[in-house]
């Protein structure tokens, strides 16, 4: 059986079986610095040990991305918020791969 998935406008990565959708992960929640539960893009990257410069490097965004997502005055989106949700959960595997891209 071949197995279609689709990447959602929110970030959630969803299945697709019999014109239904199925989430195979939650939506990473970007959320102000502070707010309970948030899963912040300053976490993250704290997380990993890495300046603003550094994180960005590894993810190849400008450094401004990165510090507009922190301050909140953007939020990512589309893959960029897929591929935060895949680092929050393996940092080192995506950061290796991104490497070797």
């Amino acid at each position: 059986m071949d197995m279609r998935l689709r990447l959602k406008a929110d970030g959630r990565i969803v299945e697709l079986r019999d014109g239904q959708e199925f989430a195979l992960q939650p939506a990473l929640h970007v959320a102000p610095p502070g707010e309970p539960g948030a899963l912040a893009v300053r976490d993250l990257r704290r997380r990993a040990s890495l300046t603003q410069m550094e994180f960005a490097a590894r993810l190849g965004v400008p450094v401004e991305t990165i510090r507009n997502w922190e301050q909140g005055k953007r939020a990512p989106r589309g893959p960029a918020r897929a591929l935060l949700a895949v680092i929050a959960h393996a940092p080192e595997t995506v950061f290796q791969a991104l490497a070797k891209a």
